[in-house]
């Protein structure tokens, strides 16, 4: 990062800025990609420049541009939300999104531009959607006259648990989010991937959101160091995720949910045997040293990364082991 080369990246002239960009593109097998700030910039960007105000969107009522973007594309494009139910598996049904169509022709009715699939599903529990999965959607999107965006946030953990090439996994999409942090361990940034005009179109509304960016090539390195030295090592996480799986079945008073664990999530809850309360576990692990989060009143997600390793997840076990007994 400290050796980038840089220049001012709203002129497009910081060289760092756009090797990560064509890098990124390639990996996806996308025409041309677009560094932001986030994924949720990515995943707006991408419903501006497709829908106009007034216009639909179709997503998963468990999706995260749906849950957890802040409304976005409502507050900042006029644009309807249409939530249609996830399956358990993460995916939304063709059937569902064939039913979510409004007719064009009525006047009382939205348009409907895009549907929106999350790919892994995080909120159902980290769900990798395969490879025949995704094409059917690309025809069924075709067949409507949908653009079909992947939030890809994890795309690379779904594409190691599946043994495939990214490109290929969105290779029936238009468009593509992918978050350079998380798995990959960047410390900012997301890329957007699809074709040229469309990348375009959505680098002037990135500047109208502030989202131009000067010498950004310092932290783009980070970028190109996250998808040339982090992506097979996604394995170690979901190895790790499973290790703790199996410790955490076998502590009384706790139950995993969602058919954990699921690439590199973990997700569980306390059952009526345990002696104490989700804030209660909260507040003894952070005693002990561990964070936890819980994104329902009574359940808790694990996320394992680089730096969490063997002894960790061990050290991790022991103590929830301590506090349950």
């Amino acid at each position: 990062m400290a050796a980038a080369p840089v220049g001012d990246d709203v002129y497009g002239e910081d060289p760092t800025v756009a090797r990560l960009q064509e890098k990124a593109a390639r990996m996806m097998g996308k025409e041309a990609g677009l560094f932001v700030s986030s994924g949720t910039m990515g995943n707006l960007l991408a419903v501006l420049a497709v829908c106009g105000r007034g216009d639909e969107a179709i997503m998963g009522t468990q999706g995260h541009t749906f849950l957890h973007e802040a409304g976005g594309v409502s507050a900042l494009g006029g644009v309807v939300i249409n939530t249609i139910p996830n399956q358990e598996d993460g995916s939304l049904a063709p059937d569902d999104i064939r039913n979510a169509m409004r007719n064009p022709l009525d006047i009382h009715e939205p348009i409907s531009k895009m549907v929106i699939i999350e790919n892994t599903q995080n909120a159902c529990g980290g769900k990798t959607l395969p490879v025949s999965y995704m094409d059917e959607i690309g025809l069924l999107a075709g067949e409507l006259g949908l653009h079909f965006h992947v939030d890809g946030a994890r795309i690379f953990n779904a594409a190691i648990e599946l043994d495939v090439e990214p490109a290929r996994l969105v290779k029936a999409s238009q468009s593509v989010t992918f978050c350079l942090s998380k798995g990959l361990c960047a410390p900012v940034g997301s890329v957007l991937c699809g074709p040229k005009d469309f990348i375009e179109k959505c680098r002037r509304l990135r500047k109208m959101l502030g989202g131009g960016m000067r010498q950004a090539g310092v932290i783009a390195a980070a970028g190109i160091v996250a998808l040339e030295s982090m992506v097979e090592r996604l394995a170690d996480d979901h190895r790790r995720a499973r290790q703790l799986a199996e410790g955490l079945v076998e502590i009384p008073g706790l139950e995993l949910t969602k058919g954990s664990p699921n690439t590199n999530m973990v997700f569980f809850r306390l059952t009526s045997q345990a002696s104490l309360g989700v804030n209660e576990l909260i507040a003894g692990m952070k005693e002990r040293g561990f964070l936890l989060m819980a994104p329902g009143k009574d359940e808790i997600r694990l996320v394992t990364h680089r730096d969490i390793d063997d002894y960790d997840v061990e050290a991790f076990l022991r103590a929830m082991r301590e506090i349950l007994a």
